[in-house]
């Protein structure tokens, strides 16, 4: 089996990566133009933002969720955290609190928020796949559903949800 990539990145982190692109970018601005002379703020900004863009790159691209055949790991730009499949009680695909479709597992024990580790939030599907962001999202939830099927993890799915997927981007509901 291989591996899953999956996580939903919290507000609190956003809001620090954001903070940190703006910092990169100040903090190649403001030399550029102290040893080049007010003429060339643009040539930093732009330059800044490259190199923000880069860093945020890196910062979102480590922020994941990873599930393995062996354990599932909670990955941030500074730690790495795993999680023992033993723990999984259950998978749900419900809503969140802001109405989004939320994927989630439910774990047994341990210092997770509500005992629930999510590894996906997104839209609610009123249509077929539409874009680049809808594809890789219908390929997450295979590639998920492939690996709690694989590890014999019961999935829950609303009725709902379960009726628009298999309308809209021909995913299958769970067989028991």
């Amino acid at each position: 089996m291989q591996m899953v990539h999956a996580g939903v990145v919290s507000t609190g982190r956003v809001l620090g990566y954001s903070i940190a692109g703006v910092a990169v970018v100040v903090a190649v601005t403001v030399p550029t133009v102290l040893l080049f002379g007010p003429a060339r703020v643009f040539t930093g900004i732009v330059l800044g933002a490259l190199l923000a863009g880069a860093a945020l790159f890196a910062l979102f691209t480590r922020d994941a969720v990873v599930l393995t055949d062996r354990a599932i790991h909670r990955r941030t730009p500074w730690s790495v955290t795993s999680i023992d499949w033993d723990r999984v009680v259950a998978g749900r695909f419900g809503l969140d609190e802001k109405s989004r479709w939320s994927l989630a597992l439910d774990l047994a024990g341990g210092e997770e928020s509500h005992g629930e580790l999510v590894l996906l939030s997104i839209p609610p599907v009123h249509g077929p796949v539409s874009g680049a962001y809808d594809l890789r999202k219908r390929e997450q939830i295979d590639e998920i559903r492939t690996m709690l099927r694989h590890k014999r993890i019961p999935i829950t799915v609303l009725p709902d949800i379960a009726g628009a997927l298999e309308e809209h981007w021909r995913i299958a509901p769970p067989t028991r």
